[in-house]
C-alpha cells in the first residue's frame, strides 16, 4: 500500500495562474496522511495568498530566502532537511529553468539545491513554453538528475491556447506522490519495538537511569507502521508522541519492559529491541526517601533480565533485533552481541559522537548480520529507520520459503 502517512511534503508554489490549484493540493495531501510546508515565490504571491495556505495547512508559509524570523525557526537548511519530498506545483518554466541552472537566488530554489528528499515537479506553462527547445533541454536535464515530474496535461489553456503545459490536477498530482512512497513491506507481520531508557528506582524520589531519548525507537515504529506492520512499541519514560496508528505501552523499570515483552512475544513476527535498558538495578529499592548521612554511600546493584536475547532464545521466536551503542570498537561488539544472543541483525551506532545518537535528530548506523555489514550514512533518525525496516524486511523475504 503506498500512502504519505507521516510524511512531511513541502510544496513550492511558484507564479503561474495555476497556483490557484494549490490550496486543493494541500488537502489532497494532508487526506493521503502528509504534514505540509509551504514555500511561495514572489510571483506566486500575485495570484494565491500566503494567508490562504497556510489556514490550509496550519503552518506559516516560507517566502522569503533572508527572512530573519524565519531563520529563529525551521530556516531554509531546515526546512530542506525536514523534507522528505520537495513538490513543486505549479513548476513554471521560469522555475524549471532555474533549478536546470542550480540556481538558488531565492528560497524554494535554494532549498532545492540544499535537500537530500526527493524532487517532483508539476510542470504549468503555455503550451509552446513547453514545446520550446530550451524548456526541453532543462526538462531532460532536471530528469537525468534524478528529478521526476507529473504531467503535464493537455487542454485548453488560460491564455486560450489548447495543448500540453495545463497542470495535472490536485489528485492526479497527489496521487504520483503517493506512488513515491510505497511502503507493504510488512504487510501482514506484527512488530513490538522497545524504545527509550529505563528507570531503576533507588528510593520514592530517585531513580538510576540513561541519556536514551527514544527518538530512534519512535522513529522505527512509525516507519515499521508506515510499512505496514501492526506495531506495538512499549516505552519506557520519554516525552515523545506516539506515532499515529501505532500501539504504545508504557513501561518505567526494566522489569516491567521485560514482562510486556515476554506478553507480547508469542504473537510477534519481528522483535526490536532499541531501548537503552539499564543491565544493573539495586537490590533493595527504599520505601522511603533516603537522607543524607554518610560521604559516600555503597549500592548492592543486580542483574536486571536480558530482554532481548530471552525473546531471541524462544523457540520458533521472532526475527530478533538487536542494538550495540557503543563508544568503542563498534563492530567486534556488534558481531559478539550477535553471536551471543542469537539475533538476527545488530544495529550498531557509536554514541561518543556527540552529533548522533542520544538525544540528537540524526544518527549513523552500521547494520551487523552472520553473513555481512552494510553502514548507513549519517542521516535524520526518520531516515535511518526506512532503511533499517526495508533492510528487515529484504532478509525476511529472503528467508521465506517460495
Amino acid at each position: 500500500m503506498a500512502h504519505l502517512f507521516n510524511r512531511n511534503v513541502l510544496l513550492g508554489v511558484s507564479g503561474g495562474i495555476a497556483a490557484y490549484k494549490s490550496a486543493e493540493l494541500v488537502r489532497q495531501l494532508q487526506d493521503r496522511g502528509a504534514t505540509v510546508r509551504v514555500i511561495m515565490t514572489r510571483g506566486a504571491q500575485e495570484f494565491i495568498t500566503p494567508l490562504t495556505l497556510q489556514a490550509l495547512s496550519g503552518h506559516a508559509v516560507y517566502t522569503e530566502l533572508l527572512d530573519e524570523e524565519a531563520e529563529r525557526g525551521m530556516g531554509h537548511i531546515e526546512l530542506a532537511r525536514w523534507a522528505d519530498l520537495l513538490l513543486v506545483a505549479p513548476a513554471t518554466a521560469d522555475l524549471i529553468a532555474r533549478l536546470a541552472g542550480g540556481r538558488a537566488d531565492d528560497l524554494l530554489t535554494t532549498v532545492a539545491l540544499a535537500t537530500p528528499a526527493p524532487i517532483l515537479l508539476a510542470p504549468a506553462m503555455n503550451q509552446q513554453m513547453w514545446r520550446d527547445p530550451a524548456t526541453i533541454a532543462n526538462i531532460e536535464l532536471l530528469s537525468q538528475r534524478g528529478i521526476q515530474l507529473v504531467g503535464p496535461a493537455e487542454g485548453e489553456q488560460a491564455c486560450g491556447d489548447v495543448g500540453p503545459g495545463r497542470m495535472e490536477q490536485p489528485n492526479a498530482i497527489a496521487d504520483r506522490a503517493e506512488s513515491l512512497f510505497p511502503r507493504e513491506q510488512l504487510a501482514g507481520r506484527r512488530v513490538v519495538i522497545t524504545a527509550g531508557p529505563t528507570r531503576e528506582a533507588l528510593d520514592p524520589v530517585r531513580y538510576i537511569s540513561n541519556h536514551s531519548s527514544g527518538k530512534m525507537g519512535y522513529a522505527l515504529a512509525r516507519a515499521a507502521a508506515e510499512a505496514g506492520a501492526t506495531t506495538t512499541l512499549v516505552s519506557g519514560p520519554v516525552a515523545l508522541e506516539t506515532p499515529p496508528y501505532v500501539e504504545r505501552r508504557n513501561v518505567t523499570s526494566a522489569m516491567e519492559m521485560a514482562a510486556a515483552c515476554e506478553e507480547l512475544a508469542p504473537e510477534c513476527d519481528i522483535f526490536i529491541a532499541c531501548a537503552a535498558v539499564a543491565d544493573y538495578r539495586p537490590q533493595d529499592s527504599q520505601p522511603q526517601k533516603i537522607k543524607k548521612g554518610d560521604q559516600t554511600m555503597t549500592l548492592s546493584m543486580v542483574r536486571n533480565p536480558d530482554i532481548v536475547a530471552g525473546i531471541a532464545a524462544r523457540e520458533n521466536g521472532p526475527f530478533t533485533v538487536g542494538f550495540a551503542a557503543e563508544t568503542n570498537d563498534l563492530i567486534d561488539y556488534a558481531r559478539g552481541k550477535l553471536a551471543n544472543k542469537g539475533l538476527d541483525l545488530v544495529v550498531a551506532n557509536d554514541v561518543s559522537d556527540t552529533a548522533i545518537g542520544f538525544n540528537s535528530e540524526e544518527n549513523a548506523v552500521t547494520l551487523v548480520w552472520r553473513d555481512g555489514e552494510h553502514a548507513l550514512a549519517q542521516a535524520s533518525k526518520g531516515t535511518i529507520a526506512r532503511h533499517i525496516i526495508d533492510h528487515i524486511a529484504a532478509m525476511l523475504a529472503e528467508s521465506s520459503p517460495e
